[in-house]
């Protein structure tokens, strides 16, 4: 919580450099209840603005992101389809050695409709492998490695119509180094090189309902994303990857909310180790639960409780199948499932924006965990 308090106070500090000596500075507390808020700030920040965001991922241990923000326009002024074009350069470290440095831009084009990106990320993370499935042994003792990946991506999407159906197409490549802190003959040791070249194209196709991109309250996304990799495009590995992702998100009551995530991925021919899809619920490590497949389910229930304080609860499940004749013919079950849940708290920090800042305190049989949240725990831009 320091640093968000920390990164919420460099964007006021930014936002009201900009207003100019001599224009009045918004106010830190919100008009129609005098509470904290800093909607005024995001109205005109725009320009150079720092960031410091808190890691709390189990996979990887405590560690803090930080960069700046290049912005074109006010964000007050953004609207469903003319939003600023962002450029964001920084870096990470976390507890266990992890590290890395990104840049990122995002730019809006004929009116709005179309939206590209491209980004470059370079990084050293230090992950322990728990196999490909249930394996008892490495589930006690994990085999410790390091991914050193030099990734490089650009991305478009384009709006149908007045629909609100995206599609998409992109292209990532990277060069990737692997190390295992192992020495001699060790089992279970996965397959891999200790260099690859992965190179594919990212088709998408999405349509987008909710209410607000931060902490929605009533509508769905739908996403059907997909990776084709291999040697005609630039990479060492042929391999295929397909995602399918909804959200719904439910007013229950003027108090109540219920959002729902549903989402499964596949993985084809023979991916590296560290690229077969996983588990990712809040309270699981990152990459501690792969398979050929993995689908999950998790639900989310908020109550506001207070003025602009609310506490949630939210539950879920997933479930990891190391090869796919156990899921579709139930030949040789070698699946794992784990569930997960927990609580947290939130706050509406900008009433205008409907962005909720807070904390969740999540739960599995491996691992106990707290996120800082800002918007939702599910969050699509």
């Amino acid at each position: 919580m320091f640093y968000l308090l920390m990164g919420l106070s460099s964007l006021a500090l930014a936002a009201e450099a900009e207003v100019g000596s001599e224009d009045k500075a918004p106010s830190m507390f919100e008009g129609e209840d005098g509470q904290f808020d800093v909607s005024g700030f995001l109205d005109q920040a725009y320009g150079f603005l720092p960031v410091m965001i808190p890691i709390t991922e189990p996979a990887v241990g405590y560690g803090l992101a930080a960069g700046v923000m290049f912005i074109s326009s006010p964000l007050g002024s953004a609207t469903e389809l003319k939003r600023p074009n962002i450029t964001a350069v920084g870096g990470m470290r976390t507890e266990n050695g992890t590290e890395g440095l990104f840049t990122g831009d995002i730019r809006y084009w004929m009116d709005g409709r179309l939206q590209t990106l491209v980004g470059y990320f370079d990084a050293s993370v230090n992950l322990d492998f728990y196999g490909i499935g249930k394996n008892d042994v490495l589930a006690d003792h994990p085999l410790r490695y390091n991914l050193d990946p030099r990734l490089a991506i650009g991305q478009a999407k384009y709006r149908l119509g007045d629909t609100r159906i995206w599609v998409g197409l992109g292209y990532a490549y990277a060069d990737i180094d692997v190390s295992f802190d192992v020495s001699g003959d060790v089992p279970w040791l996965p397959p891999f090189d200790s260099n690859t070249k992965i190179a594919g194209l990212l088709p998408s196709v999405s349509y987008d309902t909710r209410d607000n991109v931060f902490t929605p309250v009533k509508g769905s996304y739908l996403e059907l994303s997909g990776g084709w990799f291999g040697p005609n495009l630039g990479g060492d590995d042929e391999f295929q990857r397909l995602k399918l992702l909804g959200l719904h998100y439910r007013p229950l009551s003027s108090d109540w909310f219920l959002g729902l995530r549903l989402d499964g991925t596949a993985s084809f021919q023979e991916p590296p180790f560290y690229l077969r899809p996983y588990i990712s619920l809040r309270g699981v490590p990152a990459m501690r639960y792969q398979g050929d497949e993995v689908a999950q389910v998790e639900a989310e229930l908020r109550w506001q409780l207070w003025n602009r304080f609310s506490v949630l609860g939210f539950a879920g499940v997933g479930k990891a199948w190391s090869q796919a004749e156990s899921r579709f013919e139930g030949k040789g079950d070698d699946s794992e499932h784990v569930p997960a849940g927990g609580f947290g708290f939130r706050y509406e920090i900008a009433r205008k924006y409907g962005i909720h800042v807070g904390m969740d305190f999540a739960f599995s049989e491996d691992e106990e965990a707290f996120y800082i949240q800002v918007g939702s725990a599910w969050s699509r831009p």
